[in-house]
């Protein structure tokens, strides 16, 4: 069994595809180098081969059955179990390179993923960051397993040449030079080929990012019928992927076909020279053997150095496409900051209620209370808990959390004391407990049942048989839109943050059910600083305080029922957020 490696793999070099490749290797080289010394004995054994036979054949007609002929009888069974046994061990190695080459891409794009967060969404399609784990690191993979038989292949034609230049200087010349030539005629088509490569790889991430696209919408483009327009572009995109595909195979056909036919031809050459020397008497039948055995041996390295460098091309696109992902920055913090959070101890919460301070928009939540925030223009909110949670660096000095702005205070510090829930919960494959404990904090049944209950999530725990650990499948879809967003508030409410950040909490749920929410949750949190951005009266009745924020400042403060009291005397600003909330307001509190 092989060790499965954790933690981060390193820091690539992103100059360009063959600096990240080698990089690669040179993580892996004590395995490639035990996989080039036994691809190169491979080699060797295979030249060997003819060499003892056209001995042998010496040996048999000059002496016919002698102690020589049966000693290189044995020399040949020995060359063919020793290249046995390092064949096997050979490849064993080149496995361990293609592994360490394909899951050092995929733990890293894994781990750079996972730090950059929502940016890396805004910078590339998902396609793209998908087929970098599922096609590109595969690639890599390729050309490590392939370097050990590229080298053997060296070794081997650098063996034979050597050889054959001191038996016989002018077949040594013809193979040192026919070779070299073959495989420059071979290496023209892999420019063109590279770049039909790159055709068909941007054509399959777009494919990848359409098919994602389509799957997570399904729901919404059954409700509006349009599943056969994009069933369409899908089949039309699929068809562009196939024909890049066939237009790669051709050309990748001409090229293998290269490769049997001009070394064939090659052969043939030297065989034909070899066999006039042989008339002439300048070689012996045994040499004659040899040398065409070498020909006919040299095709396999042949093939090795083609087939190298056509995956050598593969694999600097696919490095070119995983430096585009690996190039992406986080909006918050920097890689070097959050890779070193890894080792460091978990940042202690304090116990005392948060006090922040939006100094942008002058929202200062009531320390240990629930301050609701009602806004009158769209993405507001979101904007003031991207700032809140410094979700985005660009605006993270103008938040003071206990007096100290929160640019300046770690990140994961800030992740472990301001928790912002997003309005769009996410969930994933799992057991309700690990849906629940987000941070494997090893959290005690008793108080998940207690999060459920401030949540009003009984049911969701009820609807599984096997209670908490009951499965939850990809993205809550074995749940209703109301049960994902009350699991999710019971995660949120369950990383006792100092501070938490709710953007409309209970936007999917009744209004029973979101009393019900508003009056546990407030209980919950007491003692520490919740902050809900909603316009729900039934939420808004429980806050402590009300902030309504219009063009992104504070325009009036106070409690909800007091607000409503001042918009009926003539408040303007009272009345501003009696507009924003009237919506909602039961018949006997509209003004």
């Amino acid at each position: 069994m092989l060790d499965v490696p954790t933690g981060h793999p390193g820091h690539p070099s992103l100059r360009s595809p063959t600096a990240y490749l080698l990089w690669t290797g040179r993580g892996a080289w004590r395995t490639l180098v035990v996989a080039c010394l036994l691809t190169s004995a491979v080699s060797l054994a295979g030249a060997a081969v003819p060499l003892l036979l056209g001995l042998a054949l010496d040996a048999g007609l000059e002496d016919g059955v002698s102690a020589r002929l049966l000693w290189l009888a044995l020399a040949l069974v020995a060359v063919g179990l020793f290249s046995a046994v390092a064949t096997s061990l050979g490849h064993a190695a080149e496995v361990g390179g293609w592994l360490h080459g394909s899951f050092t891409t995929t733990r890293l794009v894994g781990h750079h993923v996972s730090r950059t967060g929502p940016a890396i969404g805004e910078e590339l399609p998902t396609g793209e960051v998908v087929s970098a784990v599922a096609h590109d690191s595969f690639q890599v993979g390729n050309v490590l397993e392939l370097l050990p038989a590229f080298v053997g292949g060296l070794a081997g034609y650098l063996a034979v040449t050597l050889y054959m230049l001191q038996q016989s200087p002018s077949l040594g010349i013809v193979v040192a030079l026919g070779l070299p030539l073959v495989t420059v005629v071979v290496s023209f088509l892999i420019r063109p080929l590279q770049a039909r490569q790159k055709e068909q790889r941007d054509a399959t991430g777009r494919l990848a990012t359409l098919a994602t696209d389509t799957v997570s919408g399904l729901r919404i483009l059954r409700g509006i019928g349009g599943e056969e327009v994009f069933a369409e572009r899908y089949r039309a995109q699929s068809q562009r992927v196939r024909a890049a595909g066939v237009r790669v195979a051709g050309l990748s056909s001409v090229l293998e076909a290269l490769q049997v036919l001009l070394p064939g031809l090659f052969v043939a050459c030297v065989v034909w020279l070899g066999a006039r020397q042989a008339i002439e008497g300048t070689i012996t039948p045994g040499q004659l053997v040899t040398f065409y055995g070498f020909t006919a041996f040299l095709s396999e390295p042949l093939r090795w150095v083609t087939q190298f460098l056509n995956f050598f091309t593969r694999a600097r696109v696919a490095a070119r496409k995983i430096i585009g992902v690996l190039s992406v920055t986080p909006e918050a913090g920097s890689l070097a900051e959050s890779e070193a959070a890894d080792s460091l101890p978990v940042p202690v919460v304090p116990t005392t209620p948060g006090r922040l301070v939006d100094e942008t928009s002058g929202v200062e939540p009531v320390p240990g209370g629930l301050t609701a925030v009602v806004t009158t223009r769209p993405g507001e909110g979101e904007a003031l808990a991207a700032r809140l949670g410094r979700l985005d660096d660009r605006s993270a000095g103008s938040v003071l959390l206990d007096g100290v702005p929160l640019g300046d205070l770690p990140l994961a510090e800030v992740r472990r004391r301001v928790v912002v829930a997003s309005s769009a919960p996410q969930l994933f494959t799992g057991t309700l407990r690990s849906a629940l404990d987000a941070r494997a904090d090893g959290i005690e049944d008793a108080a998940l049942l207690r999060a459920l209950d401030a949540a009003d999530a009984h049911d969701v725990l009820e609807s599984l048989p096997e209670g908490l650990d009951g499965a939850i499948t990809e993205k809550g879809r074995s749940l209703s839109g109301g049960q994902r967003q009350r699991v999710a508030l019971a995660r949120a409410l369950l990383t006792e943050a100092q501070v938490l950040v709710l953007v409309e909490p209970t936007s999917a749920v009744d209004a029973h059910t979101e009393a019900r929410i508003a009056q546990r949750t407030a209980a919950y949190r007491r003692g520490r600083t919740t902050v809900v951005l909603t316009a729900s009266p039934l939420v808004l009745e429980q806050a402590d305080e009300v902030v309504l924020l219009d063009d992104g400042v504070v325009r009036a403060r106070g409690r909800h029922r007091d607000l409503l009291a001042r918009a009926a005397s003539g408040d303007p600003d009272a009345q501003a957020y009696h507009d924003v909330v009237g919506r909602s307001l039961a018949p006997s509190e509209v003004v």
